[in-house]
């Protein structure tokens, strides 16, 4: 009987690990080592320079921004924003679609008590080196009062920017800016959306077609249609000591969530099906596997998923074994 129950323990092994698909191809996360950086709070992929992601301080910091390369998550570049008052809550970066970064200095820790915030823009350095650089103001307030927010996005195709504030008064909100900022006038960001989160950032994926916002301990991913978000449900959030920033990869793969705290870590979480921007979905690479699944439909075998094939070739030879042992069982 000993020998049964560990066939068919071993046969509940090999199913189940058979069974498990195949993790995707995902970047490695990587550790901030700079020391000056002990507040992360924003995080954008560079699409200027392969491997790097942008970077600030919440507060008490100055002026700056921080270039980390992933390969070893050592600061390539410190650059100082020049022509513009003293920061006083950054909380947010994004790449616009012009080549600028967008930088949010839109935190209101006092719960909503400024009666307006502010926007940096500066072209992204083309060159990697400590450089001062001038950025344009634009002053920032919401058509239904002050706000709290954290998360700041540039949609990469119109160049519109969005805030979404943190949950206070029934709910947070997605606020759209107008169509081009103003500098030396009042910008007036509009609610668009409701949202049910405590958002600590967001990022549009590269090509516009969703939009994650994430809290400290959860995230949900949106389909942005016609200027609003549908949401697709919540995605995978990893473990870290204060959940602050999030953005995607290049290629929209996958998300990297970053976080407060001296030598933090970004991680990676990879997406799938339906959380994958149309672009990657309806790239031809991904074949008939699971991230381009979604929508197919079908019942019929034609297109198995290899992973069931394996599983089932597993159970067969478990149960042969499984049979034989009972036999020799019998003999005895």
């Amino acid at each position: 009987m000993r020998s049964l129950l560990c066939a068919a323990g071993a046969a509940g092994i090999l199913w189940s690990a058979s069974m498990v698909p195949a993790a995707a191809d995902e970047p490695d996360g990587f550790t901030i080592s700079d020391h000056r950086i002990t507040e992360s709070s924003g995080l954008a992929a560079s699409r200027a320079h392969p491997g790097i992601y942008w970077t600030h301080n919440d507060s008490n910091d100055g002026p700056y921004l921080y270039a980390v390369d992933a390969r070893s998550g050592r600061t390539v570049a410190r650059i100082t924003l020049r022509g513009i008052g003293s920061p006083r809550d950054v909380e947010a970066i994004s790449v616009g679609p012009d080549g600028n970064l967008y930088v949010g200095d839109i935190g209101d820790n006092l719960g909503g008590s400024w009666d307006h915030v502010w926007i940096y823009r500066l072209p992204e350095p083309k060159t990697l080196r400590d450089a001062t650089v001038t950025a344009t103001q634009f002053t920032v307030k919401y058509a239904d009062g002050p706000r709290d927010a954290e998360a700041l996005m540039v949609h990469p195709k119109t160049g519109r920017v969005y805030i979404a504030s943190k949950k206070q008064d029934g709910g947070g909100a997605l606020y759209e800016g107008p169509q081009h900022l103003t500098a030396g006038a009042t910008n007036t960001f509009r609610k668009v959306a409701p949202i049910d989160l405590w958002v600590t950032d967001g990022a549009f994926s590269p090509d516009g077609t969703r939009l994650v916002l994430r809290s400290y301990f959860g995230a949900r991913i949106y389909r942005w249609q016609n200027g609003s978000p549908k949401d697709l449900g919540s995605v995978g959030v990893p473990v870290q000591q204060q959940g602050e920033s999030v953005t995607f990869t290049p290629d929209g793969r996958t998300l990297m969530y970053g976080s407060e705290g001296e030598s933090s870590e970004v991680k990676p979480v990879g997406l799938s099906e339906g959380q994958l921007p149309d672009s990657v979905k309806d790239d031809p690479a991904n074949g008939d596997g699971a991230n381009g699944r979604e929508g197919k439909g079908g019942s019929g075998t034609g297109d198995m998923d290899p992973s069931f094939i394996k599983g089932a070739m597993v159970l067969a030879v478990a149960t042969a074994l499984v049979v034989g042992v009972r036999r020799l069982l019998r003999r005895r």
